[in-house]
């Protein structure tokens, strides 16, 4: 499992312009079950996306993909970590052996 922190290197400006192709890759992600959840910082200095992935270099060829990466409008961040302590609705999401995996 991944966090991956974005942090707009580019005025928001630029983020707005691009934020329709964003949420396109966003959906694409989603719907091949690799993304979690995604959403804006507060304030809004970027954004988090909870990756469930094998590799970093998997998560990092799917954040290759981005069109903020892809124009350079925000900095890349990203922890892997173990999940071992989670609400049971969640088990289906991030513990391998499950129906979605």
């Amino acid at each position: 499992m991944f966090i991956v922190l974005l942090e707009y290197v580019k005025p928001l400006e630029v983020i707005d312009k691009l934020l329709e192709e964003h949420i396109s890759f966003l959906d694409r992600y989603y719907s091949q079950g690799k993304f979690i959840c995604s959403g804006r910082r507060t304030p809004r200095i970027g954004g988090v996306i909870l990756v469930k992935g094998e590799t970093q270099q998997e998560v990092q060829e799917i954040i290759n993909e981005d069109p903020f990466y892809i124009h350079q409008a925000a900095d890349y961040k990203i922890i892997e970590f173990t999940p071992t302590k989670y609400a049971p609705e969640l088990a289906s999401l991030l513990v391998k052996g499950t129906v979605q995996d």
